[in-house]
């Protein structure tokens, strides 16, 4: 296979990126909800921005295969793989909350070589690939230098997810031992900790297209990502100043 040029991934997954806002925006607070089988939310903004990405992506690199939240797999088994979210945060969308975001990568082989979090409310968009850095909006972006639990922003995911996967004593230390845990879910909160200003975050019960594009974004900005493996489907981050990251994978009873 000859080599990607991953600034044109990059440059066409903004492309999707901004069709998607298209889709997304003028539904915001003008939505109605749907429960999907697995019991999480859906709208037609969901299946509306994963349509019109497909078909840009498609349009850019049509021997790549997809697969996204709504629509599934389409194309060949192997080769890169385009990898989207359409609505990351669907909840907080579906209640008028405005930190929701698009999520995109490629992986080849497996591994993530380029990631984007859209966040059309605030305006404001992350993107890298691997070799070339992190940008908010264009401009490159570095996680917190901190290395005190006592002095960083912890963030987390929802509790829920911990006892899912048998760690509610780690979410229970945290809430102990971390002055500032706060919980900024969502691919919101791995933004700012690509952004600083949240140090490290322990998320769970998440799908690779959660974590995807996190995982390589994180390196691309200096940080460390600690993925957990796989169980049901499902995966667990650790992400942010490699220091914290550090301390905080040892509050974990596994990986």
């Amino acid at each position: 296979m000859k080599a990607i040029d991953l600034e044109k991934t990059a440059a066409v997954a903004c492309a999707a990126a901004d069709l998607a806002r298209a889709e997304t925006l003028p539904r915001f607070r003008s939505v109605a909800v749907e429960t999907k089988g697995d019991g999480t939310p859906v709208t037609e903004a969901d299946r509306a921005a994963e349509r019109v990405i497909r078909k840009r992506l498609q349009q850019g690199f049509p021997e790549f295969s997809i697969l996204g939240e709504e629509y599934g797999a389409e194309g060949q088994s192997d080769g890169p793989e385009w990898i989207i979210d359409p609505i990351d945060g669907t909840l907080g969308f579906s209640r008028g909350i405005p930190l929701f975001s698009t999520l995109i990568a490629l992986a080849v082989d497996g591994e993530p070589v380029m990631g984007l979090i859209d966040l059309p409310a605030l305006d404001e968009r992350y993107v890298g690939w691997k070799g070339g850095g992190c940008r908010r909006n264009g401009v490159p972006t570095r996680v917190s230098e901190e290395t005190d639990l006592q002095r960083a922003i912890i963030s987390h995911g929802d509790p829920f997810c911990f006892d899912e996967r048998g760690e509610r004593a780690a979410f229970e230390r945290m809430a102990r031992e971390i002055p500032f845990l706060r919980g900024y879910t969502d691919a919101f909160g791995y933004a700012q900790v690509l952004a600083g200003g949240i140090g490290a975050m322990v998320d769970m019960g998440l799908r690779i297209w959660d974590v995807a594009p996190v995982q390589i974004l994180v390196p691309e900005a200096g940080g460390r990502c600690v993925t957990l493996s796989e169980r049901a489907g499902k995966f667990g981050l650790v992400v942010g100043s490699p220091p914290l990251v550090d301390q905080l994978t040892a509050f974990l009873s596994g990986t």
